[in-house]
């Protein structure tokens, strides 16, 4: 899976397709996250969320961790370009499946903003057991994501939609899940409770907030 392909497109392709419709999930709950010293991005791609995250966190450690090298190297001209430093901003080039994070790193926030949408269901198990492992025990994690719609015109659009965009990220980044697998009996098999959702655009989209109540 590579989106280096896309990383000069992204931007111009999000504000036509959603307009700031992805930006108000990705940053829904960002304001109810009271303290966080350590944070991991995955998926983080071309940088959206990481300037918002900085400015609510000024001296945080910030982990970015994505496949792109060319999304990485975006999110860092981002950040530069909204006045921030990159001090205390490790952008790590990985494909997070194999990805080692450093042993006992003790992440209190944990972001994956329109990620696990790219994986299947062994992979999504892979990915939040490993997260999970290196999670402080009071950790928060944010995501931001598609979901298929409960009932009627909208799970049709909905079902519209998602396979589209599972056909048109298929072939041009090799994406290794070809529908949506929900990722929320992963997280609570990990410890992981729900504290809020907020849906928008007719069901399509969801903002979460899962906090960690057990180790």
């Amino acid at each position: 899976m590579s989106f280096d392909s896309l990383a000069p497109h992204y931007r111009w392709m999000e504000f036509i397709l959603a307009g700031d419709k992805l930006q108000r999930c990705r940053t829904a709950f960002l304001p109810e996250i009271q303290h966080a010293g350590n944070i991991l991005l995955l998926g983080e791609g071309n940088g959206r969320f990481l300037p918002a995250c900085r400015a609510r966190f000024s001296k945080a450690h910030i982990t970015c961790v994505d496949a792109s090298a060319a999304m990485l190297a975006q999110a860092r001209r981002r950040l530069v370009a909204g006045g921030s430093s990159v001090r205390n901003v490790s952008f790590v080039q990985a494909d997070v499946l194999h990805w080692q994070p450093p042993p006992r790193a003790a992440f209190d926030l944990i972001v994956t903003n329109f990620f696990l949408d790219c994986f299947q269901a062994q992979q999504l198990e892979q990915l939040t057991t490993s997260i999970a492992a290196v999670a402080s025990p009071d950790a928060n994690w944010l995501l931001a994501d598609f979901q298929m719609a409960a009932s009627g015109l909208w799970r049709l659009r909905s079902q519209l939609i998602l396979r589209l965009m599972y056909v048109f990220f298929g072939v041009v980044t090799q994406l290794p899940a070809s529908r949506l697998t929900k990722p929320d009996p992963y997280l609570q098999a990990r410890g992981f409770t729900l504290r809020g959702r907020i849906e928008s655009d007719w069901e399509l989209l969801h903002s979460d907030w899962w906090a960690r109540t057990n180790v």
